[in-house]
C-alpha cells in the first residue's frame, strides 16, 4: 500500500541538475527573492533537511566512490528522504509555506536508477515509502565538463559522486533531459549556461506563474 499524504496549501519546488550546474545557487537566490516579496519560504536539501537525514548525508556523500553499492545507496537515500518529508517538508506545506528543495526523488531516479539500472526499484520504493512529487521541478541544464570543473573547484569533502568523473556527469545530463520529457507537466528545463542574473530572472518568472496558478486553483 503506498503512502497517502494529505493535501496541503503550500507550494513544493525542487531544483535538479548535474553537479556544478548552479542549482544550489539558484535555489538560494529564489528563496531570497520570494522572502523579499513577502512569502513564507524555507530552503532545504537532499540528502538532508532533517536531523536524521543530515546524518545519512555524511554517509552517502563522503568517502571512496565505491564505498556503497547502488542498492545500498538507494536504501540510504530513501531513509533520508522519508525522514525529511515527515519532519520538514510536509509540515511546512501543510502550514502554507513554499518549500524549495535542492534535489529530491529525480536525483535518485538518475544517480541510482539511471547509473545502476535500478529505475524500477527506485520508482517502487518512492511510490511505497515517499508517495509525493514536487509541484514544480526546475532542471538547471549545464555542459557536463563545465559543471564538473565548477563542482571540483569548490574543494569540499562531499565529492563522492564528482569523483566518478565526467562520464558519469554526461550520463546523468542525458538522463535528466530524458526525465524532463517523461514528466513535462512538472519538470521545466532552464539553460544554466547563461549569467546567474539571467537564469535567476527566468526562474522567478516561472515560479511567479506557478504561484498565481496555485492561488487560482485554491
Amino acid at each position: 500500500m503506498s503512502v497517502d499524504h494529505p493535501p496541503y496549501s503550500g507550494l513544493f519546488l525542487s531544483f535538479e541538475g548535474i553537479d556544478g550546474s548552479g542549482k544550489s545557487t539558484q535555489a538560494r537566490l529564489l528563496q531570497d527573492a520570494l522572502a523579499d516579496a513577502g512569502h513564507d519560504v524555507i530552503l532545504t536539501r537532499e540528502p538532508g533537511g532533517s536531523e536524521g537525514a543530515e546524518e545519512i548525508r555524511a554517509l552517502v556523500l563522503q568517502g571512496d566512490p565505491d564505498r556503497w553499492s547502488a542498492e545500498t545507496e538507494l536504501l540510504l537515500f530513501n531513509a533520508a528522504r522519508r525522514d525529511h518529508v515527515e519532519r520538514t517538508i510536509l509540515p511546512a506545506l501543510k502550514n502554507g509555506k513554499i518549500v524549495i528543495c535542492d534535489r529530491f526523488a529525480d536525483s535518485s531516479r538518475m544517480y541510482q536508477g539511471q547509473r545502476a539500472g535500478l529505475r524500477d526499484k527506485v520508482d517502487l520504493l518512492h511510490r511505497e515509502m515517499i508517495g509525493m512529487e514536487p509541484d514544480m521541478t526546475l532542471l538547471i541544464d549545464m555542459d557536463p565538463a563545465a559543471g564538473l570543473a565548477r563542482a571540483k573547484g569548490r574543494a569540499g569533502v562531499e565529492e563522492r559522486f564528482e569523483d566518478f568523473g565526467v562520464s558519469l556527469q554526461e550520463h546523468m545530463r542525458d538522463g535528466f533531459l530524458d526525465l524532463a520529457k517523461e514528466y513535462p507537466e512538472r519538470i521545466t528545463v532552464v539553460n544554466g549556461a547563461r549569467s546567474i542574473d539571467v537564469v535567476q530572472a527566468e526562474i522567478l518568472a516561472l515560479v511567479s506563474t506557478a504561484l498565481l496558478d496555485k492561488k487560482h486553483d485554491g
